[in-house]
């Protein structure tokens, strides 16, 4: 195994805890150094030469269940208010600003024991960025003018989530646990918690929250991890100069001994009523928390067999009976003195009505567990599996690898940092055995959900106001239900032939450093792109199969889904053998057809491709698995009227916008009359005629590649009968976008689908310009300089929601941006007309703007274009969205970097003043307004006001049929073959 030894080095008056050293991949060339400041914080020091993004990360060792006693949702509160402003830099939401401006991300989150803040930005204006960071902890500013507003977004971010089965469900397992266990507590906070009942009781929040920092926050409790491209010493020094002031009062971290439940929440049944369509199961036990044998990996060996999927396992037989869609087995939530250990089950209707069966097989199959023993080879094959993937894994963006290392420094000693419990190596099946005897009947709570309840409960959790009954239930009960189950086969998995053993580097001499178009025939195209900078034994694989019969009207969109999904259904037993050795595959839909993508070690890889190619080759329609599937999708369907009202407005403006889209109402209409029959006619259709575009990548030969694509050639369009025949030139399908008129305001009202979510959402969209480098360097100019002014002025100042956003949209090659906003306090009608007025204030900004200003965010739009793709599927992604688009334009970042260096500051003004300002004579804008419950009233009236000056859309597909298409950009790329 390779280690990165620490630097001993370390602030001179503190003495170096000797953590001994910090294993690393072996594939890993940055640096690390483990320093401990004399204020005794902890800090992580890595350094990347080739990195161009700089990160931090601070984990402070205290969360929500410090929370004092009538203030729920403090600590969080206390997340938010940080951001504000600090002595040192006192202008309001100047912190997230200069993030921003600078090409940079920032976030926080509060958990149970531990707050974490953290950002990347740019690597040039990475010292003054971890400066104001650092100040969070030296001397903030929690104004009392800012108070009342971050109450209000923290309460809009719990009124986001009230209706998140999620959150309800987490909510009331808390719920049933000791009132005195900090585990029962509400966590986030909402209006009541944090103002109105302290307020209540004479007491001041924000005089709390600053003694709740005052106790809480000290050095001692931190651990910090700094992600810089410069060497160790220099971001020492850094660190050493900035954090020090920190001040340490030598606080303890927070304990909460003691287990969540007693006896009297165990040997439970519970059931809840979902807002979801659907029904779940899950079987939880309290058990010792894993993390103290974590090299010993007991809840990962038994998650693995418990929750495995291949022919003899439990998920096997519940499949087999028709009765479950997924099963998930592992630790859930944890802490150093607790864990549960969960079993949860997605089921079907059927079975639902057999609930007591599978919980009979489940505790029959744990019973086979104890009675096989622990097996060595099932755990060495595990310490293989984690070995491979830690030592070749991908690097990814600094901020997520700093916030997983800050929150492991809290839990691991220093050596394993890095790794955390991700690398099991020690067996010992004593330890194993353990946690399997705790999972018993005496010791379990089953948490039944299912809208089958509805009327049925007479139990309400006080929070999300989720409905439930409760019940106690006997081993004797369990026991006869184990009795009483099917008989079934249930054994161990056999040994997993996908484990990669080969991970030689291909000697590859080709120079290109784009994408090369390898190979064309009448059949398909394929794009190849061998790996020249990873140095992973890892390949990716994606394959568009164009069909174009597959999205024609809504019943051929569902049956080209069910088909899909059925694809995943009959693949499942054996590639999941794949994806736990670190090969992963999906599926999906595509704008023209169906797509495949095979993302892993390439060891094995072409292994799986040609499994994959046989089931689409030899498809059949088996009656039982297409009754399951029809009624999984039926469910996913429904529950689109449950989701967020933004993710509605989205919805809706995709389909304003895209050709050959279809409302889901008239998918699931389509699919309530669909049978067995319908789909075995109809696959053969959509097969008949086809083009494979195949993009390769990664640690593979052009000769492996060309192999590849031969092989899928000959499965679908070689012998007498052929499965497929090539396109008809007339027949290749392009993606294209209605291009809206001139100088034109188009709005659509629609009333939320969920009556009971008070939330309203509005999309403000502003269509732009068909890709062309100039243009798009300009857009993501305004977009850059605007985003930072719009969450500041919509979500700090306004208060509208906590989701508020400016982002760009590129839809089929048509660029645009739009506003995103979810209130519960505003209507859509209010809101856009704030986004009218903050285009105002944006007009005085970028007019006045200065030369040094207007330079700085060109450097930073050039920096952030600039910025290496960290990994093969991040890069990957990038050129197979320009070959989807049919763009082809691999040079995209160079080329529009060129377009920045050459662009004025005038030609922005003039590019803000033709396209983008309120009365622009070529914008071309349309605001997608979804109405909750609280603001429907409002509609009406906001209806009446844009039909006597705008364009008012009431029929969406109507509408689009009526309008002009942008040319596709794939159309004459694809006649070319």
């Amino acid at each position: 195994m390779a280690v990165g030894k620490e630097n001993t080095e370390v602030a001179a008056a503190v003495p170096m805890d000797k953590g001994g050293e910090i294993l690393k991949p072996r594939t890993d060339k940055r640096e690390y150094r483990r320093i401990v400041l004399k204020n005794s914080l902890q800090v992580l020091l890595i350094s990347d030469p080739e990195t161009d993004k700089c990160a931090a990360s601070m984990n402070v060792s205290v969360g929500s269940f410090s929370d004092p006693e009538g203030l729920d949702g403090l600590a969080h509160f206390l997340e938010h208010m940080l951001f504000y402003a600090s002595e040192k830099y006192p202008e309001e939401d100047s912190y997230s600003k200069y993030i921003t401006e600078h090409g940079g991300s920032t976030n926080a989150y509060t958990s149970t024991e531990d707050t974490n803040y953290h950002f990347d930005i740019n690597t040039d204006s990475f010292d003054e960025a971890l400066d104001r960071f650092a100040q969070f902890f030296i001397k903030p500013l929690m104004s009392a003018d800012a108070t009342m507003r971050e109450i209000k977004a923290v309460d809009s971010e719990n009124q986001k989530n009230l209706l998140s089965d999620s959150w309800r469900m987490r909510q009331l397992l808390k719920h049933l646990s000791r009132e005195d266990h900090p585990y029962h507590k509400f966590s986030t906070g909402n209006m009541d918690t944090l103002h109105v009942q302290p307020q209540a009781k004479g007491i001041d929040t924000r005089s709390e929250l600053i003694k709740f920092y005052d106790k809480h926050y000290s050095a001692n409790i931190m651990h910090l991890v700094v992600y810089g491209k410069e060497s160790l010493d220099k971001t020492q020094c850094l660190v050493e100069g900035m954090f020090q002031e920190i001040r340490n009062t030598n606080k303890s971290v927070p304990r909460f001994p003691g287990q969540p439940c007693t006896q009297d929440h165990l040997q439970v049944l519970v059931k809840a009523v979902p807002i979801k369509q659907g029904h779940k199961l899950t079987v939880s036990w309290p058990v010792t928390p894993s993390i103290h044998h974590y090299e010993e990996a007991p809840c990962m060996y038994l998650g693995h067999l418990i929750g495995h999927e291949a022919e003899g396992s439990l998920f096997h037989a519940l499949k087999h009976f028709g009765w479950a869609t997924s099963l998930y087995a592992g630790e859930a939530d944890w802490t150093m003195e607790y864990s549960f250990f969960d079993v949860s089950v997605n089921l079907t209707d059927a079975g639902h009505e057999h609930m007591q069966d599978i919980i009979g097989l489940l505790f029959r199959h744990i019973k086979l567990l104890q009675q096989s023993g622990v097996s060595q080879w099932i755990f060495d094959e595990l310490s293989a599996i984690s070995e491979a993937e830690f030592h070749y894994q991908a690097k990814i963006d600094p901020i997520s690898y700093v916030v997983d290392i800050s929150s492991n420094m809290t839990k691991y000693p220093t050596k394993h940092w890095l790794v955390g419990s991700s690398l099991p190596s020690k067996f010992n099946p004593a330890i194993v055995q353990k946690i399997l005897n705790e999972l018993s009947p005496t010791n379990v709570r089953i948490f039944w959900k299912s809208n089958n309840f509805e009327g049925q409960t007479d139990k309400v959790e006080p929070w999300y106001n989720t409905a439930y009954s409760f019940e106690n239930i006997t081993e004797l009960t369990i026991q006869e239900w184990v009795k009483s189950a099917p008989d079934v086969n249930l054994i161990l998995p056999t040994p997993n032939v996908f484990i990669p053993t080969d991970f030689s580097l291909k000697d590859v001499k080709d120079k290109e450093i784009f994408p090369v178009l390898l190979r064309k025939t009448s059949f398909s195209r394929l794009w190849y792109k061998p790996d020249k900078k990873f140095f992973k034994p890892k390949a990716y694989v994606n394959i568009d199969f164009n069909c174009p019969l597959a999205s024609t009207s809504p019943e051929a969109a569902v049956l080209s889904n069910t088909f899909v999904w059925l694809l995943v259904d009959y693949l499942n037993e054996y590639a999941y053998y794949a994806q736990t050795a670190g090969l992963d595959y999906g599926l999906s839909i595509s704008d023209n057809g169906f797509e495949l993508y095979l993302v892993g070690f390439n060891h094995k890889l072409r292994i799986l491709l040609e499994a994959v190619m046989q089931k689409i080759a030899k498809f059949e329609v088996k009656p039982d698995r297409f009754s399951v599937v029809k009624e999984t999708m039926t469910k996913a369907y429904q529950n689109y009227k449950f989701q967020q009202p933004y993710q509605q407005a989205l919805s809706y403006c995709s389909l304003v916008l895209q050709d050959n889209t279809w409302p889901w109402t008239e998918e699931l209409d389509a699919l309530s009359h669909l049978e067995a029959e319908d789909l075995a006619s109809y696959v053969p259709m959509l097969l008949s005629r086809t083009f494979v575009e195949c993009y390769i990548a990664g640690n593979v030969e052009k000769n492996e590649a060309e192999s590849m694509v031969k092989y899928i050639e000959d499965v679908l369009f070689s012998g007498p009968k052929p499965i497929s025949r090539p396109l008809f030139p007339s027949q290749f399908l392009t993606s294209r976008v209605v291009e809206l008129g001139k100088g034109m305001r188009y709005f659509y009202h629609q009333e939320g689908s969920n009556p009971s979510d008070e939330n309203s959402a509005l999309v403000h969209y502003i269509q732009v310009h068909q890709d062309e480098f100039a243009m798009n360097s300009k857009l993501q100019l305004f977009s850059l300089i605007a985003k930072q002014a719009t969450f500041h002025q919509l979500r700090t100042v306004e208060q509208l929601g906590y989701i508020t956003s400016l982002s760009r949209s590129l839809k089929a090659g048509v660029y645009g941006v739009q506003f995103i906003i979810q209130s519960s306090v505003k209507g859509p009608g209010h809101i856009d007309s704030r986004v009218e007025s903050l285009l105002k204030d944006l007009e005085s900004k970028i007019y006045k703007i200065s030369d040094e200003e207007f330079k700085s965010n060109v450097t930073t739009l050039i920096d952030m274009k600039l910025e290496k793709h960290k990994n093969l599927s991040d890069e990957s992604y990038f050129y197979w969205e320009e070959i989807q688009n049919g763009t082809f334009k691999f040079n995209r970042r160079d080329k529009e970097v060129a377009a920045l260096r050459e662009l004025k500051k005038e030609e922005l003004i003039d590019f803000f003043s033709e396209y983008i300002k309120v009365d622009a004579p070529k914008k071309k804008s349309l605001s997608i307004c979804v109405y909750g419950s609280q603001h429907v009233k409002e509609m009406a009236s906001d209806k009446d006001e844009v039909a006597s000056h705008f364009t008012e859309i009431k029929d969406i597909v109507g509408f689009r049929k009526s309008q002009p298409l942008y040319g596709s950009l794939k159309g004459w790329n694809q006649l070319k073959l």
